[in-house]
């Protein structure tokens, strides 16, 4: 371990240099992954001097008999070397990226759709409370409100530990979510089951996925909302395949032909990169852990049952009894449970003796 900081110590010097200099910001992609790196590895270093001063210490008292002390820094050096050993498990390399979250009404009709819109809301709340943006790409609306299908971007805007970016959060999303309610087109008051499924792609840059347009077949259609009903009477709306993958994405939100083409490209680009993840991790013998990318797409992840205010996480066996609040944005316990769980699973596979495949 003691390498690993040193040498991580060494990096973080010279990304301070770097952000000092003009030319980096010069070009704001290079200026953002700077920055990120720099913020990813502050925790580290401030978490190795506090251990530093804390042994230093320790030692001190050890030296002075000061058994009152000598007890309690020992318990301190503990925890701030399981806190940097924690800090330096290998990270998603995603992790710093922002995501485009789908979401898609599944079983149950008009209320899986409400649902749907439901899902969209609760992130979007989610987000504003950490000072994310979030930008709705493309949807399929129904006439009561819901989504048959709804596509958002979700950025962080700024360069952050990556630990903190929209990715590292969010991936867990991905699944099935299983609503328990009662519809509002429910007249007898019974409860009905729906659900709606939910895809997380990390946001793909240029400079992560190469789209060749020899590649694509680009197809114009006339866009239109519920029912049937016109939105606009121009071939605006946008479908493009992407002929080697047999991917196809289609956006229809903006009254542009070029807007709808650029908002489905850059759906692509991610859908791109997260097939090309997972065919990476799938030849690897070491292959990246991130639930997100094990997880059966089709496996329930999470039930929201509003007649008990009850929010059930079945991955992880996380409950409460504040749905109304986690409806409302208040994800941080929920997506806390997932992360911790992740650590520990990574944690466990670099454990001496452990065997991999």
């Amino acid at each position: 371990m003691f390498d690993a900081v040193t040498s991580l110590l060494e990096e973080y010097a010279d990304l301070e240099q770097r952000l000092a200099d003009p030319a980096v910001h010069a070009d704001p992609a290079t200026a953002k992954r700077v920055g990120q790196r720099y913020a990813e590895l502050g925790g580290i270093v401030r978490t190795h001097r506090a251990l530093q001063q804390a042994t230093d210490d320790l030692e001190a008292a050890r030296e002075l008999e000061l058994t009152d002390e000598v007890g309690e820094l020992e318990t301190q050096v503990a925890e701030l070397g399981e806190r940097l050993q924690r800090l330096l498990v290998p990270r998603d390399p995603a992790d710093g990226k922002d995501v485009i979250v789908e979401i898609k009404g599944g079983e149950g009709g008009d209320e899986s759709a409400l649902f749907a819109a439901d899902l969209l809301r609760m992130y979007s709340r989610y987000a504003e409370t950490r000072g994310w943006k979030v930008e709705v790409l493309d949807s399929t609306e129904t006439a009561l409100g819901g989504y048959k299908s709804v596509t958002a971007a979700v950025k962080s805007g700024r360069a952050t530990d990556p630990s903190q970016a929209p990715f590292a959060l969010l991936k867990f999303e991905g699944g099935v979510h299983r609503v328990q309610r009662v519809p509002i087109t429910e007249s007898q008051g019974r409860i009905h089951t729906s659900a709606a499924g939910v895809l997380v792609l990390a946001e793909a840059e240029d400079v992560d996925v190469q789209v060749n347009d020899a590649d694509l077949r680009i197809d114009v259609f006339r866009s239109s909302g519920p029912g049937g009903q016109s939105v606009n009477t121009t071939d605006s709306a946008v479908r493009i395949t992407h002929v080697p993958t047999g991917i196809v994405v289609s956006c229809q939100n903006e009254k542009s032909q070029l807007q709808n083409k650029e908002q489905a490209l850059r759906i692509l680009r991610s859908r791109l990169l997260e097939a090309a993840q997972a065919a990476a991790d799938a030849e690897a013998s070491q292959a990246r852990r991130s639930q997100i990318r094990t997880m059966d797409r089709s496996e329930r992840v999470r039930t929201y049952n509003f007649p008990e205010n009850r929010v059930s996480d079945h991955r992880t066996g996380f409950k409460a009894y504040n749905l109304d609040a986690v409806m409302d944005g208040a994800l941080d316990d929920v997506i806390a449970s997932l992360v911790e769980a992740d650590l520990a699973e990574r944690l466990a596979a670099l454990a001496p003796g452990k065997e991999t495949s």
